[in-house]
C-alpha cells in the first residue's frame, strides 16, 4: 500500500519554463492536503501550467492579473495548449492563465486502474476518491491561490463541471474571488433536485437530441437498428478490448452535446459494416473511432464519480441514471427495433455494465460499486451565501445542452445574487471552444456590467 505523506504542504517548487509560438509557459507543483479536514495528514501534489502571452514578460508579467481554468469532467486534466487560440487567446489580452490539473487527473497525482491498487483495496480506493469532489478542488484552489498572490483574489473560468466547482467555490471561498465567469456550468443546487432528478429531466433532452439528429441524417436511424441487430447476435470487441454491446453503442449519443457531433456521429456511422467472407462486420475503422469514443483509459474518474457531484443530501446515488432509465421504455433499443422505431441513443449517463463491458473499469469493478453505494455526501452549496454573493458572476447558459439541464441552471442564476446570464443557442455545450474568443468576451463584458 502507498505510504501517505505527511509533510507541511509546500509552496509552487521549481518553476520550469518553456517557450511555444506566442506563449510562455510555467510549470508548477503544489503539495497539498488529501483530506482538507485533515491538513496534516497526507499530502497530494498538483499540477498547474501558467500561460502567458509571449510579449508579456518580466514586471509587465508580474501585474497581470490571474485567471484560473477549470476544466469540465468531472475526471478531466486541463487543456494542453499549442500557441494562442479561441477562449484562450481572449483571456491571454489581459490575464495570466493558470492550468490546474484538477486533483486526480493529468499530472495531479493521477487516479486510475494502474495507481489506485497502491492505496490497498476496493474499500481503500473508495474513501480515496471521495476526496476528490467540487468542495476539496475548490480548497485546492484556495491553497494554490495563497502561495503563488497571497490575499489578492482572481478570476475563476469554469466549464461544464468546472462551473459546478465555480459555485462551491462561490459557497465556500468567495473571499478568493475577483468574479466567477461560468461556460454551460450551472449546476441544480436547490436541495430537492437531486441526482435521480437530475437524470428524469436529461433523458427527455437525449430524446430530443437524437431524433433531430435521425431528422438530419435519415439514414442513420436505418444504421443503427442494422447496428443493434448485429451485436444482438455477434459479439464484438473494440481495439482498446471494450465489449460493444447494444447499450454501449446508445452511449454514442454523447457526441450530440458538442457542436460538430452530430456530423462526427453521422461519419462514424457511415463505417459501421464492411463485407467480409462471414458475411457484413464491424469495419477496423468504425471499431478504432468507437473505442476512442467510448474508452474510458484517460479518464476513470469520469465513470467513477460522475454521478457524485450531484450528490450533496447524504443518500447513495445507486446507479441513478441506470435506475431512471427504467422510467424511460423508449430507450429500449431491442424493443425499438423489433417495433421499426428508431433506436434512441444516450448521452452522459454511467451505468453498473460498463464495468464489465469498459476494459479499462473492470478493474475497478468493486470500486465503483462502493462509490455508488456510498452514504453521507456532504453538501457542495450553501444556498443562503449564494443568495447573499457579491462577487460578480456571469454564465453562459446553452439553449436545450444534452448535458446540464437549462431548466436547472435557470432556476440557479436566479437563485444566485448579482449573477448576469447569455441564453443562447448559437452554441452546443463546447461554446467555449466552439464559440472561443466572442464566448469569452461576452462573458467578461457581463462581469464588468456587474461592477459599473
Amino acid at each position: 500500500m502507498q505510504q501517505a505523506s505527511t509533510a507541511v504542504p509546500a509552496g509552487p517548487g521549481a518553476v520550469t519554463t518553456v517557450r511555444q509560438p506566442e506563449l510562455l509557459l510555467a510549470d508548477y507543483h503544489f503539495d497539498v492536503p488529501l483530506d482538507h479536514k485533515a491538513p496534516e495528514g497526507e499530502l497530494i501534489r498538483l499540477y498547474a501550467r501558467e500561460v502567458v502571452a509571449a510579449e508579456k514578460s518580466g514586471a509587465e508579467r508580474e501585474r497581470l492579473p490571474w485567471l484560473v481554468y477549470l476544466q469540465g469532467g468531472p475526471g478531466c486534466g486541463a487543456d494542453r495548449p499549442v500557441g494562442r487560440y479561441g477562449w484562450l487567446d481572449r483571456a491571454l489580452d489581459e490575464y495570466r492563465v493558470l492550468l490546474l490539473d484538477q486533483r486526480g487527473t493529468g499530472r495531479s497525482t493521477p487516479a486510475n486502474r494502474q495507481t489506485l491498487p497502491l492505496r490497498g483495496g476496493p474499500a481503500e480506493q473508495a474513501g480515496y476518491l471521495s476526496h476528490f469532489r467540487a468542495d476539496a478542488i475548490v480548497r485546492d484552489c484556495e491553497l494554490i491561490r495563497r502561495r503563488l498572490i497571497g490575499d489578492r483574489p482572481w478570476t475563476v473560468l469554469g466549464q461544464s463541471f468546472g462551473g459546478f466547482c465555480a459555485v462551491s467555490y462561490l459557497s465556500h471561498a468567495p473571499e478568493g474571488l475577483d468574479a466567477v465567469l461560468i461556460a454551460g456550468g450551472l449546476p441544480a443546487i436547490d436541495p430537492d433536485t437531486d441526482v435521480d432528478a437530475v437524470y428524469r429531466a436529461a433523458y427527455p433532452r437525449m430524446e430530443r437530441k437524437i431524433l433531430a439528429h435521425y431528422a438530419r441524417y435519415p439514414g442513420d436511424a436505418a444504421t443503427v437498428r442494422a447496428l443493434v441487430r448485429h451485436l444482438t447476435d455477434h459479439e464484438e470487441v473494440l481495439t482498446d478490448g471494450t465489449r460493444l454491446t447494444v447499450p454501449a453503442l446508445q452511449q454514442l449519443g454523447f457526441l450530440l452535446g458538442t457542436g460538430d457531433g452530430a456530423h462526427r456521429l453521422h461519419y462514424l456511422l457511415e463505417d459501421a459494416f464492411v463485407p467480409t467472407a462471414d458475411g457484413p462486420r464491424l469495419g477496423d475503422a468504425f471499431r478504432e473511432q468507437v473505442a476512442a469514443v467510448l474508452s474510458r483509459a484517460a479518464t476513470p474518474l469520469f465513470s467513477l464519480l460522475l454521478e457524485s457531484i450531484y450528490a450533496q443530501d447524504g443518500r447513495a446515488t445507486n446507479w441513478s441514471a441506470e435506475r431512471i432509465r427504467a422510467e424511460f421504455p423508449a430507450f429500449d433499443a431491442g424493443k425499438a427495433v423489433a417495433e421499426d422505431r428508431p433506436v434512441l441513443l444516450t448521452g452522459e449517463t454511467v451505468h453498473p455494465w460498463m464495468l464489465d463491458t469498459h476494459a479499462a473499469l473492470r478493474p475497478l469493478r468493486d470500486t465503483a460499486e462502493l462509490l455508488a453505494e456510498r452514504t453521507g455526501w456532504g453538501p457542495l452549496y450553501d444556498t443562503e451565501r449564494l443568495a447573499r454573493n457579491t462577487v460578480p458572476v456571469a454564465a453562459v447558459i446553452y439553449h436545450d445542452d444534452l448535458y446540464v439541464d437549462t431548466a436547472h441552471s435557470l432556476a440557479t442564476a436566479r437563485a444566485i445574487r448579482g449573477l448576469r446570464t447569455w441564453v443562447t443557442d448559437e452554441f452546443e455545450h463546447d461554446g467555449i471552444r466552439a464559440g472561443g474568443r466572442r464566448v469569452l468576451d461576452r462573458l467578461l463584458r457581463l462581469v464588468r456590467d456587474q461592477r459599473g
